[in-house]
């Protein structure tokens, strides 16, 4: 009785995901980084592993969805209120197609942020990435542990 408690107690702590935020500026453009740090991800999490990002059509969001469905990963999105809802969105349909406004994005990186488990943050050190950062400092605010990958030329 006792091994089975025990047993149970290690499966319940166990989390059924780990939901793993890639974010970082629309301009972001080594996609072998991102490629190799999701397949790195894959490897350590199996099937557990989910990849969150915000939708961006350009930069580390579009490798990260381009490369999270390559390799059979579930990919949640969580794109802003002023665009329309996709086969990927996490919201609602009633969050979606608002009259666009800047605050959107603020509020989508603190729902990332929220709702992933850890997040890697890909970032173009010569373009200032309001946006990315402030993702960042949203995992921060929430206790979630960040890793930075700072693209240097």
């Amino acid at each position: 009785m006792i091994n089975k408690y025990r047993i149970m107690t290690a499966t319940q702590s166990e989390p059924a995901k780990m939901k793993i935020a890639i974010i970082g500026s629309r301009e972001y453009e080594n996609k072998n980084k991102i490629r190799d740090m999701i397949y790195k991800l894959k490897q350590a999490f199996g099937d557990k592993l989910e990849i969150v990002s915000g939708g961006a059509q350009n930069g580390a969001d579009k490798y990260a969805k381009k490369f999270a469905i390559e390799f059979g990963i579930v990919y949640k999105e969580f794109n802003p209120a002023h665009t329309v809802r996709n086969l990927y969105s996490v919201m609602p349909e009633g969050y979606y197609s608002k009259p666009y406004h800047t605050s959107q994005f603020f509020h989508r990186n603190e729902l990332i942020a929220k709702y992933c488990d850890k997040m890697v943050a890909f970032i173009d050190s010569n373009v200032a990435s309001k946006g990315s950062y402030h993702a960042v400092s949203m995992a921060q605010k929430h206790n979630k542990p960040v890793i930075i990958v700072n693209e240097k030329f």
